[in-house]
């Protein structure tokens, strides 16, 4: 029996980091301005933790030590009641880039553009990986234009030792985030890589970790294009690219700094390509990223094609004289079987 493919692999997946990338700065600012905290010196208290807590026998994540820096200021009065759903509130204030979320909407009418590309039924999708804050996202403009987000959230009201054999629970009245539940660093981003190449994101039946043939993955890592700002994203600009997806970084158009960040990662062959943080519709950036979504779709009716020929045979005919004459019939007692 002829096996059959678990996934049409129709799907052209524009993945996104976020802070300095769709923002100009870190999303976290809101948070920072309404409880009114020095926002410059709390991420001097973040950046020195590593070698404070180093020094204490402890190793502790760069990316993600501010999680819980941002709880000690909950449980010290600082963010006193900070909540998911503020966190999702205060997303609403954040401002994005020149040309955003235009910018998805236009990628989105590059895949409808062309027949070819309705015939083989061709879609795009929108992700987002970051190691911010995922409920802050979630709150944003951007939001309704994603098919999905990965980024750190927060547990509100932990469920306390041997809650499995209490028959009620105390009841909090006072919910406010305590505990971190989901982790995203710049390694870890590779995980949601495989997790949309997999298809994990749609079908939770399906471990990250399982061995899957790349024609039975929903979204092949070479029609992905993974975009973000600088150094810190180089793992998974590194996977995208060695399994042949596009990886584009963007800068800050007034910082000379980020523009020569980019100019050398592109001189080690860590991305394709570079590109002002402008998504308005006549930029380099916008052109570069709507041809290669085009490219990835070409490539997809090539393949749809191709494999359209191989599997459908001709349709048996009327054998004319000169047929034969030119060789399309090789034995004139093949039986009806063999034509089929």
């Amino acid at each position: 029996m002829t096996k059959k493919n678990l996934h049409r692999q129709n799907i052209v997946a524009c993945i996104w980091d976020f802070d300095k990338t769709l923002i100009p700065g870190y999303m976290q600012a809101p948070i920072f301005e309404t409880f009114g905290i020095d926002e410059e010196q709390f991420w001097k208290e973040v950046n020195a933790l590593p070698d404070i807590y180093a020094k204490r026998g402890t190793r502790v994540s760069q990316d993600t030590i501010y999680l819980n820096h941002l709880i000690s200021f909950v449980k010290n009065g600082c963010l006193k009641g900070l909540t998911n759903q503020r966190l999702r509130e205060l997303g609403k204030e954040l401002r994005f880039y020149p040309g955003l979320p235009d910018l998805f909407t236009r990628l989105q009418a590059v895949v409808e553009s062309r027949p070819e590309y309705k015939k083989h039924n061709i879609k795009l999708e929108h992700y987002i990986i970051s190691t911010g804050l995922a409920e802050m996202i979630k709150g944003s403009l951007i939001a309704p234009y994603v098919d999905g987000i990965f980024g750190c959230e927060f547990i509100e009201a932990p469920l306390p030792p041997n809650y499995s054999t209490q028959n009620e629970l105390p009841l909090h009245m006072e919910f406010e985030i305590s505990q971190i539940g989901t982790i995203v660093d710049n390694t870890i981003k590779t995980r949601f890589i495989f997790e949309i190449n997999k298809g994990c994101n749609k079908n939770p039946q399906i471990d990250v970790n399982a061995s899957m043939d790349r024609v039975d993955r929903r979204v092949p890592i070479d029609r992905m294009i993974y975009t973000a700002d600088g150094p810190s994203d180089v793992p998974v600009f590194s996977v995208v690219k060695s399994n042949g997806g596009k990886a584009f970084a963007v800068f800050n158009p007034d910082s000379e700094a980020e523009f020569a960040q980019n100019d050398a990662l592109l001189g080690a062959g860590r991305i394709h390509a570079y590109g002002p943080a402008d998504y308005t519709e006549n930029s380099t950036t916008s052109k570069w990223l709507r041809l290669h979504v085009r490219t990835i779709c070409e490539g997809i009716v090539a393949e749809c094609e191709a494999s359209l020929n191989e599997k459908v045979r001709r349709a048996p005919r009327h054998l004319h004289d000169e047929d034969e004459r030119e060789g399309f019939v090789e034995n004139k007692g093949a039986t009806q079987k063999e034509l089929f």
